[in-house]
């Protein structure tokens, strides 16, 4: 069985080099090989790093109480309500999801459907076994635009920032951008530079004062997402009403320049360690990047969302359980309740970087 590694050195070989995207591709993506195809329990303690969902069941059961009020809204225009998760990992969070709607609101569980949004046959089999208590839950592989429109909550949690990203680096004596690509050293991975065409330049490159780009150090590098860019505008077609919902770690236009991050945001990840040697071992760890909100709200904007909110994790979560207090729901949470809600809100962990973005048609 060909690894990841296999498949790269290949195409190097046939091609010459190869922008870092395709490489992140293959490293995560190739099928039965890949970092996400071939491992089912890398997130949490035993694994390479823990998520909002590995903290415990309270992240999935307040969002449920949101998306419950969200649907009650919807409920009165539209007969059929979807929940749509993409990303769905092992399917724990649409486990725990569904297990909260199911005990607190039966009716409104009866009443819809979820359906997760899954192009891997590997990862479509780990949901089924987690979610085989449940009759109203249905897979597609894609956000196909020529299925029927869908009203209710399209979501996503920690999944734009698994799309592969450019590199883009700065020539400060040609001022000019390049990019990262991937070459061979032998039978070694290394990088190398990329002509690009200033017309592919990203908008928040291109918008750059002068004044900045004077100062900027040589290989000042920084990522774009355009298959990110792009999955979010498709998302938000299929959505004729209701909620496009994304929580991520990421920044917007402003704050992805910083003298403090030369080499950008991308890392890589392997038991609870940090690296930014992102070539090695492809396949064996996590590689990440921060998502740009800004380029996400656009698209969704571009194709007629109207954007409701932008904020931090603590403050979105934070805010529905301020709404559930009334109800009575989540009033009188139990030790370990506290200490999930601290590590979700906390600066000093998940509520440090995590964002929140809401789009609504």
């Amino acid at each position: 069985m060909k690894m990841p590694a296999d498949h790269i050195r290949e195409e190097i070989s046939q091609t010459g080099a190869i922008s870092f995207a395709r490489f992140m591709e293959l490293a995560l993506y190739c099928p039965e090989t890949g970092y996400y195809e071939k491992k089912k329990d890398n997130v949490g303690r035993q694994g390479d790093f823990i998520t909002s969902v590995s903290v415990g069941s309270l992240f999935g059961e307040l969002l449920a109480f949101q998306f419950a009020g969200w649907l009650d809204e919807l409920k009165n225009r539209h007969e059929k309500l979807q929940i749509i998760e993409a990303g769905a990992h092992d399917g724990k969070l649409a486990a725990d999801i569904l297990n909260w709607l199911q005990i607190h609101r039966p009716v409104l569980f009866s009443a819809i459907e979820y359906t997760i949004l899954e192009p891997s046959p590997a990862r479509r089999q780990w949901q089924q076994e987690k979610l085989s208590p449940f009759s109203n839950v249905r897979w597609r592989s894609s956000v196909n635009s020529s299925q029927p429109p869908s009203a209710g909550i399209l979501f996503s949690n920690e999944l734009l920032d698994a799309f592969p990203v450019q590199r883009l680096g700065w020539d400060a004596s040609g001022r000019q951008w390049f990019e990262w690509g991937v070459t061979l050293d032998g039978e070694l991975l290394r990088w190398s530079r990329l002509p690009l065409a200033a017309s592919s330049l990203p908008a928040n490159i291109v918008n750059l004062p002068a004044a900045l780009l004077e100062v900027l150090p040589d290989q000042y590098t920084i990522e774009t997402s355009p298959a990110a860019e792009s999955w979010w505008h498709a998302a938000a077609g299929i959505l004729s009403h209701g909620k496009l919902l994304a929580i991520d770690y990421g920044f917007t236009d402003d704050e992805m320049i910083s003298p403090a991050r030369t080499k950008g945001t991308l890392r890589a990840y392997h038991r609870h360690h940090v690296t930014d040697d992102v070539l090695a071992n492809p396949g064996d760890q996590d590689l990440t990047a921060h998502v740009n909100f800004s380029a996400i709200q656009k698209a969704g904007e571009a194709a007629g969302l109207r954007t409701e909110t932008f904020c931090t994790q603590p403050q979105f979560l934070t805010r529905i359980l301020a709404k559930a207090v009334p109800e009575k729901l989540f009033a009188s949470m139990d030790a370990r309740q506290i200490r999930q809600f601290q590590t979700l809100t906390h600066p000093e962990h998940l509520g440090r970087a995590f964002r929140v973005l809401v789009q609504s048609r």
